[in-house]
């Protein structure tokens, strides 16, 4: 597994967690929305993104998927601003938006709504075979 964040304080804290935990984890800091911060094509099996939304790289994150990889995302819908962070619409998904950024892709679940007291949409999507 490799984990990727600009922030290097939180990549050691995640390299903590999961040797706690057992768990066979690379870190490497990386600003994914610098220019050449790209994740090249087809280099992963899973991406997972929690509470994180940098609409240019949807792209990027699709075509770095492997043939049949999956893709985990959750991040905040624009109820969530009147409950609180985040605020800035940049960091909050229309409704519907976020199954239309992984249309690539296909949605195996999803769910947008109120959840623990939180404004999400969430999706677990697929890209299809190799051709």
């Amino acid at each position: 597994m490799l984990g990727l964040d600009r922030d290097v304080p939180r990549l050691g804290e995640l390299q903590r967690l999961a040797a706690e935990r057992g768990l066979a984890l690379r870190t490497k800091p990386c600003d994914l929305e610098a220019p050449g911060g790209g994740l090249g094509p087809e280099q992963y099996d899973v991406i997972v993104v929690f509470n994180y939304l940098h609409r240019p790289l949807f792209p990027a994150i699709v075509g770095a998927l492997r043939p049949e990889g999956v893709l985990l995302y959750e991040t905040f819908t624009a109820p969530q601003a009147a409950r609180g962070k985040p605020t800035h619409p940049d960091f909050l998904l229309q409704p519907g938006e976020l199954l239309e950024r992984v249309s690539a892709l296909e949605a195996l679940r999803y769910r947008e709504g109120d959840f623990e007291g939180r404004s999400l949409a969430s999706v677990v999507a697929r890209r299809g075979p190799s051709r």
